[in-house]
């Protein structure tokens, strides 16, 4: 499998998940998740791929100091409904790094493991999504904003003309490389940059009602 070289230069993830430890399925139940697994979940790398593993990644960094996060000990609280925008894709994403699920998720062992009704619709949330740790409560939230980062000009255009198939080779190639030429900027030159990547701790009982929201919806281009 050829992917981009960048993937690799975005750090990974670990996590701990004891219902992995329990019945065996990796060593101390530890994962190592990369944004390169994101990528293949979903099946495209885009600014809301990027957006949906490293938002996750700066939360659980928050979360989580001095050991490792606890995979299926998470609760996701997001603004949008998943059938908004990239919402559900973001959430598809979200859900393999924390364990957390909604409705469909798995139910547990004799009152243990699960992580069923862990993803949750949130409509007075402030930012796009917030990242709760179910054994302190300790929550953070978390906003992207790609819209502070220039887009090549180009994109808008060769990004329809090969969707509407009327792109040359060259066209076609052109925009696979600028697309993810815009997916490293993002990940690896502004990742650390809190004008787009944004978490800060929430409060409690602090819904963000009658406060002004900034803009979290990405566009495709974005």
């Amino acid at each position: 499998m050829h992917l981009p070289k960048y993937y690799d230069e975005v750090p990974t993830l670990r996590v701990q998940d004891a219902l992995a430890r329990v019945l065996g399925a990796a060593v101390d139940g530890i994962f190592e998740y990369s944004f390169a697994d994101a990528v293949r979940l979903t099946g495209h790398s885009c600014p809301n791929v990027a957006a949906a593993y490293w938002l996750t990644y700066l939360s659980l960094e928050r979360l989580y100091p001095e050991g490792l996060p606890q995979r299926g000990a998470i609760r996701v609280d997001f603004r949008e409904d998943a059938r908004s925008g990239a919402t559900g894709v973001m959430a598809t994403v979200i859900q393999m790094l924390t364990g957390a699920a909604g409705g469909t998720g798995f139910k547990g062992i004799e009152g243990r493991f699960n992580r069923m009704n862990l993803v949750r619709y949130a409509p007075d949330l402030l930012l796009s999504m917030r990242f709760t740790r179910l054994d302190t409560r300790e929550a953070v939230e978390a906003n992207a904003d790609f819209g502070v980062v220039p887009t090549d000009a180009r994109l808008p255009s060769l990004l329809s003309r090969c969707v509407r198939n009327e792109a040359t080779d060259a066209e076609q190639a052109q925009l696979a490389s600028l697309w993810q030429e815009r997916v490293r900027h993002l990940l690896l030159d502004h990742g650390r940059n809190p004008c787009v990547y944004f978490v800060r701790p929430a409060e409690r009982g602090c819904s963000g009602i009658g406060l002004p929201r900034p803009r979290a919806r990405l566009s495709p281009t974005q």
